[in-house]
């Protein structure tokens, strides 16, 4: 599949680059942003992949966490896709800033008018992952995904959806509950129909009821103070608690200055005190993708 480049700058001692090409799962044009380490001039490199929240691109991640100089120095590639299709012309995709446009919600629609290109599960796994398997000098035996609010849900799906797949997952401020949240509800409802059977298995919570796969490590940083966890927006302890059942291992950490999902998290991906933070936390979940 054809790429075309976009944007190409040095950085970290490395590339960091965006690409767009012409999505079969979406059917349309898509971006996607790629950061090459100095090691993928010589050799194959694990691949980390970054799932971005409401209202975000493929340009947020790679402009506000930082993440580039861990990548650099343990030798991974960063791969952050967009958040939704881009300009299909549906009615409503661009009428409210959590459905439609950048909050694909990384699922597969199964509901008109956007089943036929709001299908962010199936080119999260399997597109994108094939296109830069093909393009980039990957180690596909080494991925790991993450993600942050809507796509800390998309990364935890995706993890427990594809047992083995990934070494790792890790979530920033995730949704960890959508068929609970007002958030989750309206998604599902619009991509998914009715059905609540249906929205089970996009649900991360539940997905760990029935998860069997190897061990899985999970890694959940939150903000104590973030607006949308007393919402109930986010439901940490939902999946906590499932997971401590079935003795799947996870590491949350609730920090006083950190990820969020509030507007500003939601417009920047991290705020400006989380700079810091972001790339320690990064860079400790890069070394161990990469031992």
């Amino acid at each position: 599949m054809a790429l075309t480049q976009v944007s190409s700058n040095k950085c970290a001692g490395g590339f960091q680059k965006v690409f767009e090409h012409d999505s079969t799962e979406l059917k349309c044009k898509m971006k996607f942003a790629v950061f090459l380490p100095p090691k993928a001039e010589t050799g194959k490199c694990p691949v980390f992949y970054w799932l971005s929240g409401l209202t975000c691109t493929e340009q947020n991640f790679i402009t506000k966490a930082g993440s580039q100089l861990a990548a650099a120095e343990h030798g991974i590639i960063i791969v952050a896709p967009d958040t939704s299709p881009r300009g299909c012309s549906i009615e409503g995709e661009d009428e409210t800033w959590d459905f439609g446009t950048g909050a694909g919600f990384y699922v597969d629609a199964t509901q008109d008018p956007w089943k036929t290109n709001y299908r962010m599960y199936s080119y999260v796994t399997e597109e994108l992952p094939k296109l830069i398997n093909s393009n980039f000098p990957t180690d596909p035996d080494r991925m790991s995904i993450s993600g942050h609010s809507m796509g800390g849900h998309g990364a935890l799906i995706c993890a427990l959806k594809n047992p083995g797949k990934y070494k790792a997952v890790s979530a920033f401020a995730p949704i960890c509950n959508p068929m609970q949240c007002p958030w989750g509800q309206k998604a599902f409802s619009g991509y998914l129909g009715p059905d609540r059977s249906a929205w089970e298995a996009y649900d991360a919570t539940v997905l760990a009821g029935s998860y069997s796969g190897p061990q899985l490590d999970i890694l959940i940083d939150q903000g104590r103070d973030d607006q949308f966890l007393s919402a109930s927006q986010l439901l940490p302890d939902n999946l906590i608690s499932v997971c401590s059942e079935k003795k799947i291992p996870v590491v949350f950490r609730l920090q006083p200055v950190g990820p969020c999902s509030s507007s500003q998290c939601l417009a920047e991906e991290f705020p400006p005190l989380s700079f810091s933070f972001c790339h320690r936390t990064t860079r400790n979940f890069l070394r161990f993708l990469h031992d």
